[in-house]
This record gives structure tokens, C-alpha cells and sequence, in this order.
């Protein structure tokens, strides 16, 4: 199963070396699970978005190691691919980007021909053979028909797919230099987030992970200091505050940190897949490991 991870960190920029790489769950670690791409969305301090990506597992991917480290931004995107649909390349490798946005998924949509006659012209934007960029085509029409309003038109998308194309999963994080959204529709697979202050609940924690034995696994003391939102496909340290999103609901991020969460899908996809429906390898990249 494709991994998810979106992080925010309000006004601040940050790096978010412990979540990529050291966590007991990192998406390094995910990435062994994983294998067909690793990518990596963040955002200059002049807002231009920046994507670091290859057909490469995270584990034996030496630039994302690297630029996990060094990289710095308000909001991170990263995904680890299973791939589902589109080959092994860079242009079929999360995240994506349009108009200034930065988007990764993890499920499957089937019919594409029927989604890309939807997108008239916006099928330009799509530069791979993936339904994750094609929805996220869709995402920025309807975006642009609304007047720039993220959640009417990420609202608006996951609905017309929903009501009109057979679908699995439809689990999407989208970034912009200071906000964060996410969705997790239907309920097939899992979507947490962690709103964490500074120092975790009792104000004093850093982010680290102790095992059985006492030993400290992982330990990040510079972002322990400061407020974050994250979101990931699973908990990704042993912190008691990630929460299971509740499926068809959107979750927003704002610039200061502010979480929302409203249902924007009540009813079941009209036409939910099952794993029986899909091709052995897309069958094999949507089962949990």
C-alpha cells in the first residue's frame, strides 16, 4: 500500500528529518514495503514548490536521505509508492504539482477514459499515465472554477468521482506553502493525524521512541520545540495523540495551525472496487502490509 505523509508547521520553517528518516515508522522505513518511488514536495520561502522524486524505493534512494535532511519548508509532502497504474518513471512518481500546488494519493480510480473527457482541457495538466494526476487535474478545474477555493474544489472532485467513476481509495493530501489538506474516502484504508504541540502533551516531550529495553530509537530535539500537524497512512511514533480520520471527512490545515474537520462525502462511492476487481499488481499495492 502506498504510503501518505503531509506535515505543517504554521509560520515556521522547518525540517522534518525525524518523520522522513529517523522515526520508528518513517517513510524510510515504509519505503522497505514500498518499492516503486519515493517523492518529496516542499516549498521555497518565496512559495515556489519544490519536488525531489525517483522510480526508487526511499531506502536505497541516497538524494532522498539527503534531502530529507536538508531540505527546509512550512509544509512537506512525501509519498512512498506502490504503483497501481503508470509505470516505473519520475512523471508517474507523487507528488504532483499544478498551479502552485503540490498533490499525492493513495487508492485507485478506475475509468480513465471517462475522467479525462471531464477534464477537457485541464488533461494538458497531466503529464503521466497515473489516476492519481489525473484526479489531481480535476481537483485544480473544479479549484479554478470556484475561484481559487481549495476545499470547494477538492470537495467538489472527490464527489464527482465518487457519483460517476468506479473507485477503491481515494486518500489525498494536498500542500500549498502554508496550508494542509487531507481526505480519506471511503473507509477503506487508514488516514491518521497528529496535532502536536510543542513538546508533545505533557510540554516537555521530544520526539523520540523508547523500546522495550529502554533505549531511545529515535530522538529529534529542534521540531519537538514547535507546534506541527501531521498526517500519515499510519501512526508513525509511539506519541498517543494520532487520530484515525473518519472516512469521508476533509481535513484542513490553516496557515496558523488551526485543524478542521467536516464530512464532505455521507454516502458510499456508487461504484466501490473491491480487491477481486483489480489487477494482480494493483491488487497487491492497495493490501496493507
Amino acid at each position: 500500500m502506498c504510503r501518505l505523509f503531509g506535515l505543517s508547521a504554521g509560520t515556521e520553517r522547518v525540517h522534518a528529518t525525524f518523520w522522513l528518516l529517523n522515526a520508528p515508522d518513517s517513510l524510510a522505513a515504509q519505503s522497505h514495503r514500498d518499492p516503486d518511488g519515493t517523492g518529496l514536495g516542499t516549498f521555497d520561502a518565496d512559495g515556489t514548490p519544490r519536488i525531489r522524486k525517483q522510480p526508487l524505493a526511499a531506502y536505497a534512494d541516497r538524494a532522498f536521505a539527503r534531502e530529507a535532511k536538508d531540505c527546509e519548508s512550512r509544509t512537506f509532502l512525501a509519498h512512498i509508492r506502490f504503483a497501481s497504474t503508470g509505470g516505473l518513471e519520475p512523471r508517474n512518481t507523487h507528488p504532483f504539482t499544478q498551479h502552485g500546488r503540490l498533490f499525492a494519493h493513495n487508492g485507485v480510480i478506475s475509468d480513465l477514459d471517462v475522467l479525462d473527457a471531464q477534464l477537457g482541457d485541464y488533461r494538458d495538466l497531466v503529464k503521466g499515465d497515473t489516476d492519481s494526476e489525473r484526479f489531481f487535474a480535476l481537483i485544480t478545474k473544479h479549484t479554478d472554477e470556484r475561484h481559487g477555493n481549495v476545499s470547494a474544489g477538492l470537495t467538489s472532485a472527490a464527489r464527482w468521482v465518487a457519483a460517476h467513476l468506479p473507485l477503491y481509495a481515494l486518500n489525498v493530501i494536498l500542500t500549498t506553502p502554508d496550508e494542509l489538506w487531507a481526505l480519506r474516502y471511503p473507509g477503506t484504508h487508514h488516514l491518521y493525524y497528529l496535532h502536536r504541540p510543542a513538546g508533545g502533551v505533557s510540554g516537555d516531550r521530544h520526539l523520540e521512541h523508547t523500546g522495550t529495553a529502554g533505549r531511545i530509537r529515535a530522538h529529534c530535539a529542534p521540531l519537538a520545540q514547535r507546534r506541527c500537524v501531521t498526517v500519515a497512512s499510519e501512526p508513525m511514533d509511539d506519541e498517543p495523540g494520532w487520530i484515525d480520520l473518519q472516512p469521508g471527512r476533509l481535513l484542513h490545515v490553516a496557515p496558523d495551525l488551526t485543524v478542521t474537520r467536516r464530512t464532505v462525502l455521507e454516502q458510499p462511492p456508487r461504484h466501490l472496487l473491491t480487491l477481486d476487481d483489480l489487477g494482480a499488481h494493483a491488487a497487491a499495492s492497495q493490501q496493507s502490509a
